[in-house]
């Protein structure tokens, strides 16, 4: 298992939240762990914890040359000792960019598909692609998202936001993964609000909505996605 690191409530102070008469408080899940860190070490938990009961020895995933997912996923296996294959979007570049330098420093092949085959990534005929490729592995959705992502997700809104005081609680969203977690977390108590980092993020709320429903079987209403922040 992945050592975890208990974070700090940094308050952020701003002359302008000072006006306002509002408090800000950050949640400093970045220092959690040196390498698997920030939700990936929540997301990866229990999907890191299934594939050693399993007896995996690989995980498989995929992202674009710049996932902070691949990064995370590589540094986790390599701490546990396990092969890793990143299927990543798009030709490769050379020399690599930092994070898939690192993510090869660690141990993972990185296998490059173009954009239209990794639009099908879900699909299984591309999955068994790979596993005629590759054999047998232990396959981890784009950016961690799956049910057990967001198991882990719940529960670091249960172990560790449940006691403190807050009005609002704000996370980016990108797969849905994180913020369907800490809505299940929170149990209907308390407004959790997520930021689309991507453009047209529209879809995300019928994507979290579904994560919910299969994490918990309830439809909580405590929760948004706003969607004009993405500067994309």
């Amino acid at each position: 298992m992945l050592k975890y690191i208990n974070t700090p409530l940094q308050e952020i102070l701003d002359e302008a939240l000072v006006k306002q008469k509002l408090k800000l408080f950050m949640k400093r899940e970045d220092r959690n762990h040196s390498l698997v860190s920030g939700n990936k070490w929540w997301k990866l938990k229990y999907n890191l914890e299934e594939a050693q009961k399993l007896g995996y020895e690989t995980l498989l995933t995929f992202g674009g040359a710049f996932s902070n997912h691949i990064y995370a996923t590589a540094a986790a296996a390599k701490e546990l000792g396990l092969k890793s294959i990143g299927v990543i979007r798009g030709e490769e570049v050379l020399p690599l960019n930092e994070t898939l330098a690192f993510a090869k420093d660690c141990g993972m092949k990185l296998q490059y598909v173009s954009r239209e085959e990794y639009r099908g990534k879900s699909d299984d005929e591309f999955i068994n692609k790979l596993k005629n490729q590759f054999g047998n592995f232990y396959l981890i959705p784009e950016g961690g998202t799956n049910k057990l992502a967001v198991k882990g997700s719940a529960a670091f809104a249960k172990e560790k936001l449940a006691e403190i005081d807050f009005d609002y609680l704000c996370v980016p969203v990108g797969t849905g993964g994180t913020l369907a977690g800490i809505v299940c977390g929170l149990e209907g108590i308390k407004k959790a609000i997520g930021f689309s980092v991507l453009k047209n993020g529209e879809f995300l709320n019928e994507e979290v909505q579904k994560l919910i429903k299969d994490f918990s079987g309830i439809k909580y209403d405590n929760w948004c996605i706003e969607t004009n922040y993405h500067f994309g």
